[in-house]
């Protein structure tokens, strides 16, 4: 954890990496820096990083990841630092979200 001055990455943090990842891996799959088509090579691969699992992007452009319901843990619990976390209940990324026919997104074409 010296890398981050001893702090603990937030979701912002892991959003942005699986983001940026998806999109280095794009590119590299295509051997382009085009726009256009990393973007379209980025909603044709799945979404793999240190918690998605083979998730999609829609046209919206919604990564369909899983969320959680989480608990924090009583000292006793914690088995190590930084161990704040329970999870209580997963729910998938298809039921997590509207549906793309509710999409208001320009980009979504009827």
């Amino acid at each position: 954890m010296a890398q981050t001055g001893g702090k603990v990455p937030s979701m912002i943090h892991a959003g942005v990496y699986s983001g940026v990842k998806h999109y280095l891996e794009a590119v590299k799959a295509l051997g382009s820096k085009d726009s256009v088509k990393v973007a379209e090579k980025m909603h044709e691969m799945k979404v793999n990083d240190m918690y998605n699992k083979d998730v999609t992007i829609r046209p919206d452009g919604r990564v369909l990841h899983d969320m959680y319901l989480m608990q924090v843990k009583t000292p006793a619990e914690s088995k190590y630092e930084f161990d704040f976390y329970k999870t209580v209940q997963r729910f998938p990324g298809t039921d997590s979200f509207r549906p793309l026919s509710e999409s208001e997104c320009p980009l979504v074409k009827r």
